[in-house]
């Protein structure tokens, strides 16, 4: 089909297109500069002196980045199908404290949507995964916490190249 653009749909129906229309919007609100557009909004009339003041800006963050992980992995945990919001934990993969921008700390190729259980593991090195989404056990979890563990998927494929990078930093500055 001739025209302009690097791609072009053809949709046989305006409700496939209104369909089409629907997803597309869903992704733009889960994009990298979506949850940082949010996040200077709502930040911007507060001072950034103290560290009182860095910890409600911490605070406000991090809803925007789990409302923005809720959407991206379409509210559950990849890894066990859990959907209940009070189970899923908005997990950054390269820490809020080790990262250098906003931009990074709100993007969300650097987070997991994860179960309480697989939070907990992650966050404390004792679990990684490698780069097609498999998770990687540490030999420190007794037989018992592998059995807990278990998943039934993995991350992949909704694991991007942001993602990626971000699990080789994971993997060399947490994984234990």
């Amino acid at each position: 089909m001739p025209g302009p653009g690097l791609a072009r749909y053809c949709l046989p129906t305006l409700t496939a297109l209104y369909r089409v229309l629907r997803a597309v919007y869903r992704l733009a609100l889960t994009l990298p500069d979506a949850p940082l557009v949010t996040f200077e909004a709502q930040t911007v009339t507060l001072p950034k002196t103290t560290e009182a003041e860095r910890l409600v800006v911490q605070r406000i963050g991090q809803d925007i980045f789990r409302a923005a992980l809720l959407a991206y992995w379409k509210g559950r945990c990849p890894l066990t199908g859990i959907t209940e919001p009070e189970l899923l934990r908005a997990s950054h993969i390269k820490p809020w404290s080790a990262c250098e921008t906003h931009a990074e700390r709100l993007d969300v190729h650097n987070g997991l949507l994860l179960s309480a259980l697989w939070d907990a593991a992650f966050d404390n090195g004792l679990v990684t995964f490698a780069d097609d989404g498999t998770p990687i056990l540490s030999d420190r979890l007794t037989t018992e916490a592998r059995a807990q563990l278990a998943p039934s998927s993995t991350l992949f494929p909704a694991l991007t190249e942001g993602h990626r990078a971000r699990l080789a930093w994971h993997r060399v500055h947490l994984y234990r």
